[in-house]
């Protein structure tokens, strides 16, 4: 066919983006008109991907060669020296429906099934990604339109199905530097007997998030079968949902999201309770943590979500508890994947220096699902759980289920410490949550697993001029400099009277 081109691999990795780039004198771009940032119809045999163009004006590739993204690559299965042909991209209808929903109108199921699918086949750029996520974001879902895009999510998912009649789940909506009690409750669970498959996403706009954190001492990226065998060999599991294709359209926007910093309200609901509804949990506890630099800000947001999250959980018969939790500060000591992670094992290890906010807030979790699964009456649930991590069990769980994904690996810190101390005497009184994730952040957090924030300033604790607030870690002085640098123009991280 005259339209033609031999593949060259450049090794170019665009994330989740597919791209092609050819030459600017290539005989296809003059012959179709074809400029930078085309979207063009790419195919190898009988597979099909659409592709964002990139034009070269040099002698990176010949007139007869395109080169492909690696993930464009993969998606095509070629290798580099396949013939590959390419095409104008005929309108995508689903778009029509993005801008209706930019200029405000409700969108009906129907129009969420286009769209989603649309995204699920790639057939969306980052572009259009962030067209649909910022029409959404902010208050512009009513709950129809959130019970709509749950339902296409879930419609464009893999779906796990159990023998057990009863499967049990949490999720924590964030905004909160080191709450990591998943891989905590989810032992407890387990060791009691019950069945909790924890699928989690990696960091959106935190340090880290479970999937991070769980990335750190074994393997998170399984297949659904992977997961059904661990699951079924050990009661539980902390895997990346990404791997088991859970809510596929969630992981692509996410990654839209964590470039954007945005964490749309109905898209976070939507996302949420699609992975539940696909993973087959019957009973869910979702955690909303509310303060002045949370995620959630006010009473009356979290209020607001609770009916939010009852209501969508009504819609696929889902039966849910709201835990609203203080979110007034940082939860354990570490923040960051490695970091949180050391906090995890010394909780589960029954350590006398385990952060105790954090074991607290795990039991209260955990004893509520138990009581969820009616084995435990109302008001033990908390007791039972406790006993099960004194005991060693939570532990031994632990390692079990690690071991049945893929192994228990030791942790490693970034090797650069900043410790920050007091310049004077007093007790605090308040943490800006979003500055000390930011500071993580600039330290390398949650790219670089050991990087991250050992956080010593709990509301309400007696300081000493001198002593450490807070210690960064990072992999390298570089990174350390733009935390230094970072810390110089701000103000308000730590509040002492």
């Amino acid at each position: 066919m005259v339209n033609g081109l031999i593949v060259k691999s450049l090794g170019i990795d665009t994330y989740r983006e597919n791209i092609i780039f050819m030459n600017a004198e290539c005989r296809i771009c003059k012959s179709e008109g074809f400029s930078a940032l085309t979207r063009v119809l790419v195919e190898f045999k009988n597979k099909r991907i659409i592709a964002t163009l990139n034009v070269v004006n040099s002698e990176l590739l010949e007139l007869d060669e395109a080169g492909l993204s690696i993930e464009a690559m993969k998606r095509l299965g070629v290798n580099g020296g396949e013939t590959i042909h390419v095409f104008h991209l005929k309108p995508i209808e689903s778009l029509s429906k993005v801008r209706s929903k930019m200029y405000g109108n409700e969108l009906k199921d129907s129009d969420f099934s286009e769209i989603i699918a649309d995204v699920v086949a790639g057939q969306y750029s980052n572009i259009e990604l962030a067209a649909f996520i910022s029409a959404c974001s902010g208050d512009n879902l009513t709950i129809t339109e959130i019970i709509g895009l749950t339902r296409a999510m879930v419609e464009n998912s893999e779906k796990m199905k159990w023998s057990r009649e009863m499967v049990l789940d949490k999720h924590c909506v964030g905004g909160l530097p080191g709450n990591r009690t998943t891989p905590i409750v989810v032992s407890i669970a387990a060791a009691a007997g019950l069945t909790i498959p924890k699928t989690s996403s990696r960091a959106i706009t935190s340090p880290a998030g479970t999937a991070d954190v769980m990335a750190t001492l074994t393997t998170v990226n399984l297949t659904a079968e992977q997961m059904k065998e661990t699951v079924e060999s050990e009661g539980g599991c902390l895997v990346w949902g990404a791997g088991v294709k859970l809510s596929p359209a969630d992981d692509i926007l996410i990654s839209v999201e964590r470039a954007l910093d945005v964490d749309s309200e109905g898209q976070m609901i939507a996302s949420v309770m699609s992975k539940k509804i696909a993973a087959g949990s019957t009973h869910v506890v979702i955690e909303i943590p509310v303060g002045p630099t949370a995620k959630v800000r006010s009473m009356e947001a979290a209020l607001k979500l609770k009916y939010y999250f009852k209501a969508v959980a009504a819609a696929f018969d889902i039966f849910i508890e709201i835990v609203i939790s203080d979110g007034s500060q940082p939860v354990g000591i570490g923040i960051g994947p490695v970091l949180e992670a050391i906090d995890i094992i010394s909780i589960l290890q029954n350590e006398i220096h385990a952060p105790q906010d954090l074991k607290k807030h795990a039991i209260e979790i955990a004893g509520l699902l138990l009581e969820m699964s009616g084995k435990y009456s109302p008001g033990t649930g908390q007791e039972v759980a406790l006993e099960i991590l004194q005991s060693g069990e939570a532990y031994k769980k632990f390692v079990a289920i690690c071991k049945k994904q893929g192994g228990f690996r030791e942790l490693h810190l970034a090797p650069f410490r900043h410790d920050i101390l007091s310049t004077h005497s007093g007790i605090i009184t308040a943490v800006d949550c979003r500055k000390i994730s930011r500071i993580a952040k600039l330290a390398g957090a949650p790219r670089s697993p050991g990087a991250g924030i050992r956080f010593y300033a709990n509301i309400g604790k007696q300081i000493q001029t001198g002593d450490v607030l807070y210690s960064v870690y990072s992999d390298s002085q570089g990174e350390m400099e733009y935390v230094k640098e970072y810390l110089g123009s701000i103000n308000g991280v730590i509040t002492m009277e």
